[in-house]
């Protein structure tokens, strides 16, 4: 039997922006999954049809600014504002079915633990029933984000002038990943100007606007170890094993500030473990989510 196709739903998030998501399945329990930035929904879409066979409603959003979500008006794209839409919409899905769980691969991963850390500093319940960190944690190696940051940036201005050119780019900045057969992939991650030149599906102004994601930097650092020294849901922490973000450095002094916290460290991949190694993050994280009691449930002894 096929498996049904998501199903397209509307959010809005912190500024009335609207964020477009895909809802895999319709089970008692939920799931919220965040990509990473320049990444659209699509990233998550096989981890996410799988956690839906696994009985849960399972969401991938467009974050602000990305795929067919709504681009800033204000050019708003400091952490702060991610962590403000993605409590927003993990309120509206505990409305319509169950607390969820936040997986948030690096700029999802920084949203959910700034979103985690607001709502503990104004007493108020977690946003998450669990958290799942994707080659993130509080802090990183920056050299790392600057590398990444300088292949987004790279042609976000001039774009490409076929979607091949652009696959030949990634294939250039990713050697340790086969080239896919089919560029329809990639085709979700671009956009097609009225120049008839291919660009990056998400707000240049991400970077180089008048609140990118790099304002605060420093203040979101300490927030971030601050947020999750107060964590008490659940957590997983799925890294890279060749990540050029994550040490294991910061992995280790992530795991002593949450002692609860699981970790799997997937072989053969580098930041973006869901691409590298689909099948691997899929497991670990279905492994973690369905052993968890669901709301209103106690944990087994």
């Amino acid at each position: 039997m096929r498996a049904r196709p998501p199903r397209a739903e509307t959010f809005r998030g912190a500024a009335g922006n609207r964020l477009v998501g895909d809802v895999y399945g319709d089970g008692p329990r939920a799931a919220l999954f965040l990509h990473g930035g320049g990444q659209t929904r699509h990233a998550f879409a096989e981890a996410a049809a799988r956690l839906a066979r696994a009985g849960f409603t399972a969401i991938t959003l467009d974050q602000r600014g990305h795929g067919d979500s709504d681009w800033s008006e204000e050019g708003a794209y400091d952490a702060a504002d991610f962590a403000a839409d993605a409590a927003l919409v993990a309120a509206a899905i505990a409305a319509r079915v169950a607390k969820p769980a936040a997986i948030g691969a690096s700029l999802g991963g920084m949203a959910a633990m700034l979103a985690e850390g607001e709502a503990a500093k104004r007493g108020l319940p977690p946003c998450f029933s669990a958290l799942v960190l994707v080659d993130v944690t509080p802090r990183f190696d920056p050299a790392g984000a600057l590398k990444i940051q300088g292949f987004m940036r790279a042609r976000a201005q001039e774009g490409f002038a076929s979607i091949d050119e652009a696959a030949d780019a990634v294939a250039e900045y990713l050697p340790h990943r086969p080239r896919p057969a089919s560029t329809e992939g990639l085709r979700k991650n671009l956009r097609l100007d009225d120049d008839g030149r291919w660009r990056w599906h998400w707000d240049p102004r991400f970077f180089d606007g008048p609140r990118p994601i790099h304002a605060h930097r420093l203040d979101h650092e300490a927030a971030r170890v601050e947020a999750v020294r107060r964590l008490r849901i659940p957590a997983l922490l799925v890294r890279g094993a060749s990540s050029e973000l994550v040490r294991e450095a910061d992995a280790r002094e992530f795991l002593a500030l949450v002692p609860h916290a699981q970790f799997v460290d997937v072989a053969g991949a580098r930041h973006m473990v869901a691409g590298d190694r689909n099948d691997a993050f899929s497991d670990a994280i279905i492994e973690f989510l369905t052993k968890l009691p669901a709301e209103g449930e106690k944990a087994s002894p």
